[in-house]
């Protein structure tokens, strides 16, 4: 290929990645002065490449909205980037597409790379293993994701249709503060105008959303990602567990993560710990590793379970050899 030629490309290619382009960065960039530039720019215009001039101080040139470029062009690293991330969003629950459309965007890439890269691109998809299984999560739907984003951005209420885990279904004005990929599912936090109050709302449970004319302002230190976490802490479970813990926040932590407890720092060297829990039983064996002195203040089942399972960490420590084979099961 001719250089001129390539370098033409190459100004292609660098409009592609966003934003105005100076003159002076395209000249640097492309190993030329500002008018061969300018011809590079003709060039593409009459290749019906919608390159816009822009004036002022900080004016250059951009690509026009909407242009889809066709060739794809994909560096090796940026076709290793864009084809793992397909197959881990696949994995985690994360893409929004139907699993087909993720597929086929694949497919569509693999299929232009060259050989020598579609080759060891191959080779590291079939020899890479995954820890868990495929996740099986409902996607949200792509234009409730797009006008939700968009609501957040430019601080507009959304008429959305909910349908809550009991199936029952309402019409609600949301004031969407974010949104959050968290464990395999999405949510969008934010303050439920017709309830006044704050609310997390999974994507997938919206059916239909629209914007509705006006503004909100979003409370300072709002944090989506945290309000979600946290709301996992604290949502309405059979139990309510309050411990009294002597260790810092992160010894805490690295047992009892952010979407399971929650955190008040008490007197020095202390934290109240809360727990909302369906099951209690499998609090015993967390608090033991925790290895610090702690004080149950509710519930009392937990004080009970607590003393069953030292009791028979207790028996366990003092078996011996001739004591396994007609050891009880634990419970019986």
């Amino acid at each position: 290929m001719p250089r001129p030629a390539a370098r033409v490309l190459t100004l292609l290619d660098l409009l592609q990645s966003g934003g105005t382009r100076t003159v002076a960065e395209l000249a640097d960039r492309l190993g030329v002065d500002g008018r061969t530039v300018r011809r590079y720019v003709d060039q593409l215009i009459e290749l019906d490449v919608p390159v816009e001039s822009v004036r002022g101080r900080y004016g250059g040139y951009r690509l026009g909205p909407g242009y889809r470029v066709p060739p794809l062009m994909f560096g090796d690293e940026e076709a290793l980037a864009v084809l793992l991330g397909l197959v881990a969003g696949r994995r985690a629950g994360l893409t929004t597409a139907q699993r087909t459309a993720n597929e086929t965007a694949a497919a569509k890439i693999r299929r232009v790379l060259p050989r020598h890269l579609a080759g060891r691109l191959d080779t590291l998809l079939e020899s890479l293993s995954f820890t868990e299984e495929p996740g099986e999560f409902a996607s949200p739907d792509a234009d409730v994701l797009l006008t939700l984003a968009d609501a957040v951005r430019h601080r507009r209420p959304v008429s959305v249709r909910y349908t809550d885990r009991e199936g029952r279904r309402s019409d609600r004005t949301l004031h969407p503060y974010g949104i959050v990929a968290h464990a395999g599912r999405w949510y969008v936090t934010g303050r439920d105008a017709d309830r006044d109050e704050d609310r997390t709302l999974r994507l997938d449970r919206i059916a239909d959303a629209r914007t509705l004319p006006g503004s909100f302002e979003v409370p300072e230190g709002t944090d989506p990602a945290a309000r979600v976490v946290t709301g996992f802490a604290t949502a309405a479970y059979r139990y309510e567990v309050t411990l009294r813990v002597r260790a810092t926040p992160e010894h805490i932590r690295a047992h009892l993560p952010p979407t399971v407890a929650t955190l008040e720092e008490l007197e020095p060297e202390w934290q109240r710990v809360g727990v909302h829990a369906e099951s209690l039983d499998w609090l015993p064996p967390v608090l033991a590793a925790l290895d610090r002195p702690f004080v149950i203040e509710a519930p009392a089942e937990l004080r009970t379970l607590m003393s069953e399972f030292a009791a028979r960490l207790t028996a366990y420590a003092h078996r011996t050899g001739s004591t396994i084979a007609t050891a009880p099961e634990p419970g019986t």
